[in-house]
């Protein structure tokens, strides 16, 4: 029986009973009401609002843009829509690294004013402490390794991270001090299948990837690449479910024609 059946609302609770059991977590991401609503109804556990919106929503090419006040406004589109899934949000860049007073006044803004359930930050152990005070507000967190978009700039490249030792070691220290700092779940993103494997099985956290094998507890995608919307950028681990960009195109292209040419609207299509 889906879980969906049983409870009302995903929490974080039923996140970490989903990982006693050995049951996969699905998450997807969405940024506006009509998408949110569709996801929910799908049964999808854990709807992530992510900055990837200002990828794939506003167009920029990192995700360093979006500001808090536009993530408030995406994520209480998505809240206004669910009735089962977890609704997780992004605290975009700038709003809690600086310190654990500034992070913990973004993400208790966040919370009041969008209704999220939970809050993701990227980072270990280095912002370990905003991660604290956030926790101690009793606001959940979960936590972002591997391909952190937010340090773009930092990385120099969208490549998969911790394939050398050093790194790797550094990412099971960071998990481990996320878990122990009381975060409910993790992402892994594109990280080595094999390192996300022995992360995931060290911890009582979820593990969610988003290219990081098939060993995690759960995978995420943003929605635009699930659904084909995305017509240039497909990137190994993205599994496009629709191919929608052809079909808008088709369908946009047959309109112009039937405005053109007055079929549309017919008799039937009007007052």
């Amino acid at each position: 029986m889906s879980v969906n059946k049983v409870i009302k609302r995903i929490t974080t609770s039923t996140i970490k009973e989903l990982k006693a059991k050995g049951e996969k977590i699905s998450m997807l991401t969405a940024y506006d009401y009509s998408i949110a609503k569709v996801l929910d109804n799908a049964g999808v556990e854990v709807i992530l609002v992510g900055d990837s919106a200002a990828n794939v929503i506003a167009g920029y090419e990192t995700t360093l843009p979006i500001t808090l006040d536009q993530m408030i406004y995406h994520a209480s589109s998505v809240v206004r829509a669910t009735e089962h899934a977890l609704v997780l949000v992004d605290l975009p860049f700038g709003s809690y690294q600086g310190s654990a007073d500034e992070a913990f006044k973004s993400a208790v803004r966040m919370m009041k004013e969008s209704g999220a359930h939970a809050l993701k930050l990227e980072g270990g152990i280095e912002i370990i402490d905003n991660i604290k005070k956030i926790i101690a507000a009793g606001i959940p967190v979960c936590g972002h390794l591997g391909l952190t978009p937010q340090s773009i700039n930092k990385f120099g490249t969208f490549g998969v991270r911790a394939k050398e030792d050093a790194e790797a070691e550094k990412l099971i220290a960071d998990a481990k001090a996320l878990e122990e700092a009381g975060c409910f779940a993790v992402v892994l993103e594109k990280i080595p299948a094999a390192l996300a494997k022995k992360v995931t099985a060290s911890l009582s956290m979820a593990t969610i990837g988003i290219g990081a094998g098939d060993d995690c507890d759960g995978q995420v995608l943003v929605v635009n690449d699930f659904l084909g919307l995305t017509k240039d950028f497909k990137p190994k681990f993205v599994r496009q479910y629709l191919k929608l960009y052809d079909e808008i195109l088709a369908a946009a292209g047959q309109y112009v024609k039937d405005v053109k040419s007055g079929n549309f609207p017919n008799e039937q299509e009007q007052y």
